[in-house]
């Protein structure tokens, strides 16, 4: 039997960002919190997510824990994650005494301690997994999943999680459940320009990594601006911590692609959606499995049409979507055709988006996520 207070949740993360685990943890938050629950949010520092966290009623804990990342995968990375778990056993032990949680949910499988912690306290332990690493060889990705052996149930963010979860760790399939994710709206939707007076306004949102395929997004700019196609791209994200290369890169090939002019870097942003309203159509360029896609949700409920790559999660997350277009992964002509194709039927294009923002805001509202979340934690 499991023990700790049924109305107590006790939620580990691995950060406090704003990435897309993030805000499906503080998705989460809010729906624990209208059931009544008490929530405490553990995360091993600080950042902005912790406001967030507080303004939607949980309660937030630093602390320290191991975080899986492939930066830590040589000897020396690994030395260190054994030494951060050893020290932080005692601690996560305390926190979940004194919280008492009926309930721990793990917030992605990057801090595993927590799913140990959970099963030697016997409280009911769940994770989150946000995480589908299709294209990662067979034997490190059952390394990756197999803590999930030792939760109570998991939750998967789409089919292809579950999918993929299934061939690295077959013991978890049975108590694998999809919840799809949450992704609000805005407040306001802005209709698609009417008529499209150029230039086009392209947009991509995510992380600048080389796996995000930001550069392919340039190239299909460069073709259609070659093909006498007037266009811009706004580019809004930003690189992790140790990738500016990355950055660098991209900035060299707006230069030598002569797109200085119409290519804007701008940063990450808490909120995407003014972005979103000056754009026309938003790009989703990932080149390796995408677990699900709020930025493709994102650009369906603003009413815009969208190109996606045919990868991993990201069908799912267009399925209900009529004005998006599925690409090939990598391939920039292919990315910058279907563009054009977009612009040259653009009155049916902007119609379909604006169905598109009705249909996709029920198909991933937060009542449903909620109800999701709140059937996973029932014993």
């Amino acid at each position: 039997m499991t023990q700790g207070d049924p109305n107590v949740v006790l939620i580990a993360n691995p950060g406090a960002d704003l990435y897309g685990s993030d805000r499906m943890v503080l998705e989460t938050v809010r729906a624990l919190v209208r059931a009544g629950r008490r929530v405490v949010v553990t995360v091993p520092a600080p950042g902005p997510l912790v406001q967030l966290l507080e303004e939607a009623g949980a309660e937030v804990v630093e602390c320290r824990t191991p975080i899986v990342r492939k930066g830590l995968l040589s000897p020396r990375g690994l030395l260190d994650l054994a030494v951060t778990a050893i020290r932080s056993i005692g601690p996560g032990l305390r926190l979940i005494r004194r919280v008492d949680p009926g309930a721990l949910i793990v917030n992605t499988i990057t801090p595993p301690l927590w799913i140990a912690l959970g099963r030697w306290s016997r409280r009911l332990t769940v994770c989150h997994v946000h995480e589908g690493e299709g294209s990662v060889a067979g034997l490190l990705r059952r390394a990756l999943y197999l803590p999930l052996v030792f939760s109570h149930r998991v939750i998967a963010n789409s089919d292809f999680t579950r999918r993929v979860l299934a061939e690295a760790s077959p013991r978890v399939r049975d108590r694998t459940v999809v919840v799809h994710n949450a992704v609000p709206g805005p407040p306001e939707v802005a209709p698609p320009r009417m008529p499209l007076s150029a230039p086009t306004r392209l947009l991509y949102v995510g992380r600048l990594s080389h796996r995000k395929g930001v550069h392919v997004a340039i190239e299909a700019l460069d073709a259609l601006v070659r093909d006498d196609h007037d266009a811009t791209l706004d580019i809004v994200g930003a690189v992790f911590p140790g990738n500016e290369a990355y950055l660098d890169e991209l900035h060299a090939q707006v230069e030598r692609r002569g797109l200085k002019e119409r290519v804007s870097f701008l940063g990450f942003k808490a909120s995407v959606w003014d972005d979103l309203a000056r754009s026309d159509i938003s790009v989703v360029t990932s080149l390796v499995d995408e677990t699900f896609g709020n930025t493709a949700v994102e650009a369906a409920l603003a009413a815009r049409p969208a190109v996606v790559s045919e990868v991993g999660g990201l069908p799912e997350a267009v399925s209900s979507s009529e004005s998006a277009t599925l690409v090939p992964p990598g391939d920039s002509a292919a990315l910058a055709s279907a563009i054009a194709a977009k612009i040259d039927g653009w009155p049916e294009q902007a119609r379909l988006a604006s169905r598109d923002a009705v249909a996709v805001a029920d198909a991933f509202s937060s009542q449903r996520y909620s109800d999701g979340i709140l059937a996973a934690l029932r014993r």
